[in-house]
């Protein structure tokens, strides 16, 4: 696929599974959010690293971002009845897939993002960070102002109430100065701002390149080992 096409359909490992993905032995979850701004790509495979990773990662969507998997993805989620099937490879095999061990290292639990029950709404159940991607402007706007008006602005307050590691990913362009103020006040707080904006010094091949390089700089903020990810000052491997 040249970079000019994308289908939609992601495919988060090579065929060539296993290429060295450390698995973490980690017992705090991740708590990953997604919301209604472009950029569903990135938090699907941002997904698929951690689960590859071993960990478990506490999953949450907002109704806008139904809209935007449909757009951008091609697919329908029904929130209210939540399939983890749809999270999976095109070929049937759910994402993280190990070809050597035939299972899967982490584990994923969804939350309705009306659900206040959940874990991920106290202080008191421990993780090892959060991400929002992508995070659309209104989400950055209630995170901003402690606006705790469903699960997902309730964990992120968690996240920087508790000093843990909170990472907003938008994808927004232009800014309004009310949202240039809206990101200084999270990032303030003690949040981490990481814009979607993919480098190019890696020579991208394909959309799934330019993907791939902000999941891993996600990935970075959070400790998870990305094998064979590209880096600057480091060669680039020959297959």
């Amino acid at each position: 696929m040249s970079c000019g096409e994308f289908s939609g359909m992601i495919e988060p490992f090579p065929l060539e599974w296993p290429w060295g993905f450390m698995t973490l032995s980690t017992s705090l979850p991740v708590v990953l959010a997604m919301t209604g701004a472009s950029g569903a790509a990135y938090g699907v495979r941002t997904l698929h690293y951690l689960l590859a990773g071993g960990y478990e990662v506490h999953l949450t969507l907002s109704d806008a971002a139904t809209q935007v998997f449909r757009e951008e993805l091609g697919w329908t989620l029904a929130l209210d009845r939540f399939d983890a099937g749809t999270w999976m490879l095109p070929d049937g095999r759910p994402a993280g897939w190990n070809e050597t061990t035939g299972n899967v290292p982490g584990n994923l639990v969804y939350h309705h993002y009306r659900n206040y029950s959940a874990g991920i709404a106290s202080g008191s159940f421990r993780t090892a960070g959060m991400v929002i991607c992508p995070c659309s402007m209104g989400t950055l706007a209630s995170v901003a102002n402690g606006l705790s008006t469903n699960l997902i602005h309730r964990a992120a307050d968690v996240h920087l109430k508790e000093r843990r590691k909170l990472v907003l990913v938008p994808r927004e362009t232009p800014l309004s100065s009310i949202a240039l103020q809206n990101l200084k006040t999270v990032c303030d707080a003690g949040g981490v701002i990481l814009p979607a904006m993919p480098g190019f010094y890696h020579r991208p091949q394909s959309i799934d390149d330019l993907i791939d390089f902000v999941a891993v700089r996600i990935c970075d903020q959070l400790g998870v080992p990305v094998p064979r990810a590209r880096r600057w000052g480091t060669p680039a491997e020959t297959d």
